[in-house]
């Protein structure tokens, strides 16, 4: 699609906000900042041909582990047009999903709504890579460089626009261990990632041997998945984790008060040291798996009990990969430890399944004429302020919010649906200095911490903003 301001992202007429990267939180920003009561001139732009979320783990009976209030914007403003319940309403479906009393909805149709919403949004474009990000002092703008690809010609062209502000959402990347990198290349045996499983789904359901790897739901998913497609007796299935349990989420209230604003608010003011100790004590809230799904695992290999045998399937947690290597060209050898045990064994497969997470897609190439600017912390990584801002030096003076990668900074809730239509109210709250989506003062029952502490508001004088003049 085109941009609303034919004429903008020109030294002349800049756009107010340019987004890179149009995944979940991109999208809820330029929903939110389109149903403004005076819009943003913005673009958004994405080296994807079109919205796609996870396309390789959309299985039909998997949902999202957050309720369906939690889409794009409905926890910040009600109201918006780009809700899911108007996507039901616009597809004469909205009395069928209330009959269905559903509370969590089905990832695919989570990739159909948001999809509907990339597609009808207007200042979205597709094809765009963008290559970097510099400040032009002369010009107080960002000078945003981008490849854009004619998927009709299968050209490319260079351009350039220019922003008072950046929003960075470019989301994350399959994270493959080290002791495994080496075979992923290799095509004679698959050794995938869990985000590819759906393109390789027929294959592994009549691979002899197949071993998933991971401790996270993807990883419970697919071994359901293989499980109820496998005679019983002759599964032939593995299931390592390096986590000493199939550790389950916790899906009681207050446990998830930790995935509120009042718990980003606290982990933002603790020290550096205490935040970067508390992190990995709190995976568990969102790196675990659905009750709901280590229920039907259990109920599954129960039902296949009836008759008198055991499944031919080893779940084995506490284990970690050492090293691993192929067996000729048609098997992989996985050289395995028992943390607890200390105890060592190899384990021959057919197929190994990564369905090890991922990792924030770095910013470093794409930031480089940046990075002088940049305040970073003892582990070199950039600083963000309350409002998702990078801190950068006072020289500029235009804002760079980032979407990703401030589970250092604002908490384990910084990757949740949860909170992606508050980050992105926040995030233009303090851009437009008119607070159009006001914020409760507070959202949890629990009190993080013997001092409360109120969210910080910049007065206006103190923002570091350059007036949004608009043009027509």
């Amino acid at each position: 699609m085109t941009s609303a301001h034919p004429a903008s992202g020109t030294p002349e007429h800049p756009h107010d906000l340019v987004g890179i990267g149009i995944g979940p939180s991109n999208l809820s920003l330029a929903a939110l900042a389109h149903h403004l009561p005076h819009p943003l001139d913005t673009a958004f732009y994405d080296q994807q041909p079109a919205f796609h979320w996870h396309p390789g783990t959309l299985l039909d009976d998997t949902t999202l582990p957050t309720p369906f209030l939690a889409d794009l914007v409905t926890l910040a403003d009600p109201t918006n047009p780009w809700s899911f319940l108007n996507y039901l309403r616009t597809h004469h479906r909205l009395l069928p999903f209330h009959l269905a009393r559903q509370l969590h909805i089905h990832r695919a149709e989570y990739q159909a709504y948001a999809r509907w919403v990339s597609d009808h949004l207007p200042g979205l474009h597709f094809h765009h890579h963008v290559d970097s990000i510099r400040w032009n002092p002369e010009l107080a703008l960002f000078e945003v460089d981008y490849d854009r690809h004619d998927p009709h010609s299968d050209t490319h062209t260079h351009g350039r626009t220019h922003t008072r502000n950046i929003a960075l959402a470019t989301g994350t990347e399959p994270h493959i261990p080290d002791p495994l990198k080496p075979l992923v290349d290799a095509p004679a045996v698959p050794v995938i990632h869990s985000s590819d499983y759906l393109h390789h789904r027929d294959r592994l359901r009549t691979t002899p041997h197949v071993t998933v790897i991971g401790s996270g739901q993807s990883g419970a998913e697919i071994f359901l998945d293989l499980l109820r497609t496998r005679p019983p007796g002759r599964e032939q299935l593995h299931w390592l984790t390096r986590t000493p349990a199939f550790t389950p989420t916790p899906h009681t209230p207050l446990s998830l008060e930790h995935l509120t604003p009042d718990h980003a608010h606290y982990f933002h003011h603790l020290p550096e040291h205490v935040r970067n100790d508390l992190t990995p004590r709190h995976a568990h809230l969102h790196k675990a798996i659905d009750p709901t799904t280590l229920t039907a695992i259990h109920q599954e290999l129960y039902r296949r009990t009836l008759h008198g045998s055991w499944p031919d399937t080893t779940l084995t947690p506490g284990v970690r990969v050492r090293t691993a290597g192929r067996l000729a060209t048609t098997k992989v050898e996985l050289h395995l430890e028992h943390t607890e045990q200390g105890t060592r064994s190899r384990l021959t497969t057919d197929a190994v399944i990564l369905a090890t997470g991922y990792r924030e897609r770095p910013h470093h190439r794409l930031l480089a004429a940046l990075d002088p600017y940049i305040r970073r912390d003892s582990k070199e990584r950039p600083r963000t302020d309350q409002h998702h801002r990078l801190i950068l030096d006072p020289a500029v003076t235009g804002n760079v919010y980032t979407q990703n990668g401030t589970t250092h900074t604002h908490g384990i809730g910084a990757p949740s649906h949860t909170l992606t239509a508050w980050r992105a109210a926040t995030i233009l709250n303090h851009l437009t200095g008119k607070n159009p989506y006001p914020q409760p003062d507070r959202t949890a029952f629990t009190t993080f911490g013997l001092e409360r502490r109120e969210p910080t508001h910049i007065p206006p004088q103190e923002r570091r903003l350059t007036p949004l003049t608009r043009h027509t």
